[in-house]
């Protein structure tokens, strides 16, 4: 039977003494249901305290298996101070809510954060089992997803960030920024609550890594990553459950009692200080101040303690109180306390009747990945109306869109929409909280963990995202050094950027390597090989760089020719015409005015527009401009127009590789030909029409080559393997 491995920095459990119970959280409730399908359900985490004696450790170990099928990682206090508090909570945390100048880095908390990344790590391959699923959670585990499949390739690994995505530009800030991708980049399937944190992913691989994404899928050495918006919901079912109860109906008694009289305005979040909370007592004492109806409006605010033993947590709460405290000094009356403040936990029931019994739901996070406040209170309005102010700077304001939604730095604004939501009629509040409730039952918890791992369990490797198998690239290369110790004559067709040598910033900075060089020099000494180095560069680049080889030489991708131990070029285009080229001359050279970094290369059989150095997305924007600008200015024309890796190029449709690989095989009979090649100027000699023919793609992308490599230096080990064989055959 297969797992599901459910990763997470914390166990749902509470430890107390040696008692433990079993937590009931939102991500509790939405994995309940997934052993049905013959699947059974395993959780990594930290128990939540730290336990150093080792048979402690042992006992705990076994009563979390035994009871509840739990996996802990242990942490001491040490590591909990490293890893959670430090680059977890005070290096991610701000910049992953968008508050560069609350970010701190020290490199220990970063060693810490990777060592504990690799123990969950270690944990989860010691219980998983090929073509497993595990799914791991947020931030504090950005590592994990690669490291697992490293480790395990067939395990489906899914990841899923709760908190919000920054833009580029942020991200970048964390040093750390290139491991951290690369590991979520790890995942078969990675979850944002919305649609803009994807964007923002998205765009930071891109300028960050340089990788580009097709649409939600980035691919990378035979490797798929998917990205999806799967926003979170809550326990629906669990509160309509609750509205039923009389431990429910006996909270709402005692609370209309004490607040009889009054119209609520409730808010309730953990302390920290992207929930808004200094600002939101500001726009309560713009809306206090010209209020004539004082008496009646009551605010209670429900804080729940978090990271207390935080510094900078400690100072919000001292400044929390103090300003709650100035308010009531200045508002409070005899028959009205305005602000009732509330700093600990409170129990479920009691919590659900705030909710009912509140005519206002107060919510407005400076930045929040979703909020699921804004769902509870609307799950709570089943019998009863109100209205919901939400920040538009949450992820639910994506879906709550009957919601009132303001700008939490603007205090009037949040002050000025209170007062109308506590004139909005019955009847309005109704008609906008009925399509809201709907949705916050429907698309429950259960629905969100559905949806996602039913996206991770359809991910497949396709084709042409998959790595030949190692012991097939072996017998193709034992087939072809057999074939080089036969003495009969064989031929390599072999690209130059981005096979032999990998693709530089600067095209100008791509000449040969040491590592080129003496590949091609070991390749030189076998009597019977002919090689031709067939490229989209010009004659004279490959002639400066290669000129005192035996190679043949192919430049424009097929347009020139020089032959092995000739001196000359000789054109293989002579009745091909090029006046085409001044038509569009002119456009290339706008774009190039107009876009900062990009450069327009002539070449004899063709023009090239290269956006390398420029911003990454606005260069893929205007080169998708440019070439459809292209396509209709030369419909007419017998051209080739390719959007490759930057690059837009236009050439004659009648020179290719292809084309000219053909001519050379039909010169002189081999007894095998390989062609390797790295884009799609190179499909056409992978779809040669030849006997004894190797193909071989080299890195990602679609392809109908026979094989693939991963990079240009495990090309070049390739090569280097065959050229041992054949002297140690000799």
């Amino acid at each position: 039977m297969s797992q599901l491995i459910n990763v997470a920095n914390r166990l749902p459990v509470t430890l107390d003494g040696r008692e433990v119970r079993k937590s009931s959280g939102g991500l509790v409730s939405a994995l309940e249901g997934v052993g049905g399908d013959g699947q059974s359900l395993k959780w990594v985490g930290w128990p939540g305290q730290a336990v150093d004696d080792p048979r402690e450790q042992s006992d705990l170990e076994r009563k979390l298996g035994e009871q509840f099928g739990y996996v802990p990682i242990f942490l001491s206090e040490a590591e909990i101070d490293g890893f959670y508090q430090g680059f977890a909570n005070s290096s991610l945390w701000p910049l992953l809510h968008l508050m560069p100048g609350k970010f701190r880095y020290r490199r220990e908390w970063w060693e810490q954060y990777l060592s504990i990344n690799e123990r969950f790590a270690r944990a989860v391959l010691s219980i998983a089992k090929e073509a497993d699923t595990v799914w791991v959670h947020d931030y504090h585990l950005m590592l994990l997803p690669a490291m697992l499949k490293r480790a395990m390739p067939s395990l489906k690994v899914g990841f899923f960030l709760h908190t919000p995505f920054p833009p580029a530009e942020l991200f970048g800030c964390q040093p750390k920024r290139q491991e951290l991708l690369e590991g979520l980049l790890g995942a078969d399937q990675i979850g944002f609550h919305t649609f803009q944190y994807l964007r923002n992913f998205r765009s930071t691989v891109l300028r960050l890594l340089g990788i580009e994404s097709d649409g939600t899928r980035i691919a990378r050495e035979g490797h798929a990553t998917h990205l999806g918006a799967y926003p979170i919901g809550i326990n629906a079912e669990k509160f309509d459950r609750t509205l039923d109860s009389p431990e429910f109906k006996k909270e709402v008694d005692e609370l209309s009692e004490s607040h009889a009289g009054k119209r609520i305005v409730f808010s309730v979040e953990r302390m920290d200080y992207t929930k808004g909370i200094l600002e939101r007592l500001d726009a309560i004492d713009l809306f206090l101040e010209p209020c004539e109806d004082r008496e009646s409006i009551r605010f209670i605010f429900v804080s729940v303690p978090s990271r207390e033993d935080v510094e900078e947590y400690k100072d919000l709460r001292e400044e929390v109180e103090f300003r709650v405290g100035r308010l009531n000094g200045k508002y409070s009356t005899l028959h009205n306390t305005p602000v009732h403040f509330v700093h600990g936990s409170v129990e479920f029931n009691r919590l659900c009747a705030m909710y009912a019994l509140a005519e206002v739901a107060l919510v407005t996070p400076l930045v929040d990945g979703m909020n699921l406040v804004a769902k509870e209170f609307i799950a709570c309005k089943r019998d009863r109306d109100g209205v919901l102010v939400l920040s538009e700077f949450a992820g639910a304001a994506e879906e709550l869109i009957n919601a009132t939604l303001v700008n939490p730095y603007d205090a009037r604004g949040v002050a000025d929409a209170l007062g109308d939501a506590l004139r909005t009629s019955p009847q309005e509040r109704t008609q906008r909280m009925a399509p809201m409730r709907e949705r916050v039952k429907k698309c429950d918890a259960a629905w969100w963990a559905r949806t996602f791992l039913a996206d991770l369990a359809s991910r497949r490797l396709t084709e042409n995202e998959r790595v030949t198998d190692p012991a097939e690239l072996a017998r193709a290369g034992e087939h072809i050094a057999g074939a080089l110790r036969s003495g009969k004559p064989v031929a390599f067709f072999l690209d130059y950027d981005g096979t032999l040598r990998e693709i530089e910033r600067d095209p100008a900075a791509a000449r040969p390597n040491a590592a080129v060089l003496e590949l091609l020099d070991q390749l030189r000494r076998i009597q019977n090989l002919d090689v031709t180095i067939i490229s989209g560069r010009r004659a004279r680049d490959l002639g400066a760089w290669f000129g005192d080889s035996p190679f043949t030489l192919v430049a424009e991708h097929g347009a020139d020719i020089r032959r092995g131990g000739q001196a000359e070029w000789d054109r293989l285009d002579p009745h091909i015409t090029y006046s085409w080229k001044q038509s569009i001359l002119p456009l290339l050279r706008l774009y190039q005015d107009t876009t900062p970094g990009s450069f327009v290369e002539e070449k004899r059989a063709g023009l090239v527009w290269h956006y390398r150095k420029v911003d990454p997305e606005l260069g893929a924007w205007k080169a998708g401009q440019l070439a459809e600008e292209l396509s209709t200015i030369l419909a007419s024309e017998t051209v080739r127009i390719r959007h490759g890796k930057k690059i837009v190029e236009v050439s004659a449709a009648q020179v290719s590789k292809g084309a000219t690989v053909a001519r050379l095989l039909d010169e002189k009979r081999y007894e095998l030909a390989m062609c390797a090649g790295d884009d799609q100027t190179d499909e056409s000699m992978f779809t040669l029409d030849a006997p004894n023919l190797i193909t071989i793609k080299v890195g990602r992308g679609d392809t109908v080559a026979q094989l693939r490599i991963k990079t240009p230096a495990a090309f070049r080990q390739f090569l280097g393997n065959l050229v041992e064989q054949d002297e140690g055959a000799r």
